[in-house]
């Protein structure tokens, strides 16, 4: 269930003592950052907002992440389980999300490969006003869209001529490159992959 302002008093509060624990997970990547406790206010309080929103219970008073730190973690969407009596919040963090400095509060968790476009995608973003002297991305961004659009097509000419003339190795070489340069005209022209996920979601469920 999607958990909105409108049934927040439909979950299993006295079934967990007023407190409920909640997963936070990255809206993109999918990764999991940290894990929290949320009672009624916290969770209204997040819904509102838009800033996860957690109780502290070593302070005993509701604490927004990154209220200190400026690392807040920006509320996309609440669903809870089954029983009604945790919850996974997908966001997306505005820094680091562990005080220790690390992405996530779990660091042996490694980058899923699925998840990397998505990363990716974040790394690219970022670097599009970064010096292009210094930074290969920052000067296709500088370039501009139509030789953004223009290096797509030089790397899908690329990518089918090592699948028919080239070794394995090529290929997939030459499909990195279509990717990552796919992202940039994406980002480019402020489209998530998101959105290019939707797309083929659709397909598939016609």
């Amino acid at each position: 269930m999607q958990v909105t302002l409108d049934n927040v008093e439909l979950l299993a509060w006295d079934k967990m003592a007023d407190m409920l624990p909640a997963i936070i997970q990255h809206q993109d990547t999918g990764a999991v950052l940290m894990q929290g406790y949320m009672n009624r206010e916290a969770l209204t309080m997040s819904l509102k907002t838009g800033k996860a929103t957690f109780f502290s219970r070593s302070k005993q008073r509701l604490w927004v992440k990154g209220e200190v730190s400026g690392n807040y973690l920006n509320l996309d969407n609440v669903i809870c389980d089954c029983d009604q009596d945790s919850l996974l919040i997908f966001c997306r963090p505005q820094g680091p999300t562990c005080h220790l400095g690390t992405d996530s509060c779990f660091p042996e968790q490694d980058i899923h490969q699925k998840n990397f476009l998505s990363y990716l995608e974040q790394i690219i973003a970022s670097r599009k006003d970064d010096d292009p002297n210094s930074s290969y991305t920052a000067s296709l961004f500088a370039r501009g869209t139509t030789k953004i659009a223009q290096k797509v097509g030089e790397e899908g000419v690329e990518v089918a001529l090592a699948a028919v003339a080239e070794t394995r190795e090529a290929l997939l070489g030459e499909c990195a490159d279509l990717f990552y340069h796919t992202l940039v005209l994406l980002q480019d022209k402020n489209v998530d992959l998101s959105e290019v996920m939707e797309v083929l979601v659709q397909r598939h469920n016609k």
